[in-house]
């Protein structure tokens, strides 16, 4: 499976460099100078904006389900990405010519203040509503956009709240305004280091210290490894949904839950659903785009549907 998710990407990566409004000439870009600035300034950091923000979603919505021990959570349904906008808000408005890394800084920890007030609130919940625990995220998520809305709003800022929450839009990228999100791919790198952690804290805390490991320790490294790939995505891209409830429930599926063994897989399908979209963003009304959350937002609803309706298929 990785290998077809390997070739799948990398096919997708090359569609992407080769298609968009500016006409490659029959000679090809060796000798098009301003199409080799194109393909430089543009299309490449564009595709590997799309490829690393799938990939450390994707990584983000695993290690978010194993710290709330649920299948039905990811970072965009816990409230972190509202939290992130609330920080981004707040330094806006308090000091606009902050540098970026300052801005970076608060959404991260905003974003880690609001995903842990969701694991606090989720561990009041009785262990065997399941559903109760995206529903408590989709209301903190609520409530934290609510709040994020009415200073905006007040202060005049709703298009660029917008911009973080609700766009997941690539066609601004260009190079110097994706490089955050290497960032991201080092949080989820680093979840792929204690992965073997993770699949022990999501056997639960009692288990995890009779396995001779610190529960708390452990959630506090997923908290920061969600928080800072939300953060680094929102303030890049605008927060894309789906990707980290889907792809790693499909993995899961075909793959089983050896977190160690499905982790690769699930970056590379999160990478390659991400810039799918924005390819299918890109063409279907071409030249014109729509952007890549407005795409996931209808096919990760019906992933997500057929997913709760079909079977799961037996891994031994």
């Amino acid at each position: 499976m990785r290998l077809a998710l390997s070739l799948g990407l990398g096919a997708l990566c090359l569609l992407s460099l080769s298609v968009g409004a500016y006409e490659v000439p029959a000679a090809g870009l060796l000798s098009d100078p301003m199409g080799l600035l194109v393909l430089s300034v543009s299309r490449l950091p564009r595709t590997l904006a799309a490829v690393l923000s799938g990939a450390a979603l994707a990584v983000a919505g695993v290690v978010m389900q194993q710290i709330a021990r649920n299948r039905f959570v990811e970072p965009s349904t816990t409230g972190t990405p509202e939290s992130a906008a609330l920080g981004l808000l707040a330094v806006t408005l308090l000091a606009p010519g902050a540098p970026v890394w300052v801005k970076m800084a608060v959404a991260a920890v905003s974003a880690l203040l609001g995903t842990a007030l969701f694991v606090a609130l989720i561990r009041r919940l009785p262990p065997r509503e399941v559903f109760l625990v995206p529903l408590a995220g989709l209301i903190l998520s609520g409530v934290i956009g609510a709040v994020v809305t009415w200073i905006a709003w007040e202060a005049d800022l709703m298009q660029l709240v917008g911009t973080w929450l609700m766009s997941g839009e690539f066609s601004g990228v260009i190079a110097g305004r994706y490089e955050l999100l290497w960032i991201a791919a080092a949080a989820a790198a680093l979840a792929w280091v204690a992965a073997d952690r993770f699949a022990i804290l999501g056997l639960g805390p009692e288990a995890a210290t009779g396995l001779g490991l610190n529960p708390d320790a452990v959630m506090r490294l997923g908290l920061v490894v969600v928080s800072v790939v939300t953060a680094m995505v929102v303030v890049s891209v605008g927060m894309i949904p789906f990707v980290g409830l889907v792809v790693p429930n499909i993995v899961a599926r075909l793959m089983g839950d050896n977190l160690r063994r499905t982790l690769a897989p699930t970056a590379l399908g999160g990478g390659a659903l991400v810039l799918g979209s924005d390819l299918v963003g890109r063409l279907v009304v071409y030249p014109f785009e729509i952007p890549a959350g407005t795409i996931l937002g209808v096919t990760g609803a019906a992933i997500f549907l057929w997913l709760l309706w079909s079977k799961p298929r037996h891994v031994a």
